[in-house]
């Protein structure tokens, strides 16, 4: 379990650059981040210190990330956006 700091961290980090990016990281950043163990925390802080094109290209299947534990990160934020949550406004 995360602290509320570092939820707040994470969250804020997850706004990017791009809105693609947004909408893809914000839900899965608000919905579980709170319940992820603290070796997933540290692997999603590494995937959000990725530039906004690499990590783009990995969410939306243009690449494949070199890190196979960074990858199933991807995999899972890719699942969850498709699972049907809300999109931020």
């Amino acid at each position: 379990m995360v602290s509320d700091i570092a939820y707040k961290k994470l969250l804020w980090h997850s706004r990017r650059g791009m809105w693609e990016l947004d909408i893809l990281l914000l839900p899965f950043a608000e919905k579980c981040l709170p319940t992820l163990g603290e070796q997933d925390h540290l692997l999603y802080e590494r995937l959000l210190a990725e530039e906004d094109q690499d990590l783009f290209a990995c969410l939306v299947e243009r690449a494949v990330h070199p890190d196979p534990h960074l990858q199933a990160l991807v995999v899972r934020i890719r699942e969850f956006a498709a699972s049907g949550v809300a999109r931020p406004h």
